[in-house]
């Protein structure tokens, strides 16, 4: 796996995956930057969420569990001193379904963040990390419309 991160100016940066994909990353404008972007700590705490989240769905598309959305909120909290790593890290799912066994989702849970979670466990080695879920019966209020659950 590779990236490369090219400076553009300022404190702006653009970020290209290996596969193709490119995002821009920029400081706050205490620090130079014009805030064109997500700061590089906010990228590691997406991709936490976007691994977790990721692990989460296939474990219950796996189990044939009627999932039909999911949320996952990532709350952060970094050190005073520099380096600022993060030291306390709280992961809170919502998955949405109808007729979701609480015990499927919260096995999933587990499993993603003792196990499979790579961005997870890295990141568990210097922060306390924390997970919760709720389940909630239906749709995501925000989309109105079922994902496609591969059944």
């Amino acid at each position: 796996m590779q990236v490369r991160v090219k400076w553009m100016d300022g404190m702006a940066f653009v970020g290209e995956t290996g596969t193709g994909h490119a995002l821009v990353m920029d400081g706050a404008p205490e620090f130079g930057g014009r805030n064109l972007g997500a700061r590089p700590m906010e990228m590691l705490l997406l991709g936490l969420g976007g691994c977790t989240a990721f692990d989460v769905i296939a474990i219950l598309k796996k189990a044939r569990q009627p999932v039909l959305d999911c949320e996952v909120t990532v709350d952060a909290t970094r050190s005073e001193k520099v380096p600022k790593v993060f030291t306390e890290i709280r992961v809170h799912f919502r998955v949405y379904g109808n007729g979701l066994a609480e015990k499927q989702v919260a096995r999933a849970v587990e499993l993603s963040s003792t196990r499979y979670c790579s961005a997870s466990i890295m990141l568990g080695a210097s922060a306390k990390i924390s997970h919760d879920f709720e389940v909630i019966e239906g749709l995501a209020p925000r989309n109105g419309a079922a994902r496609e659950t591969g059944k």
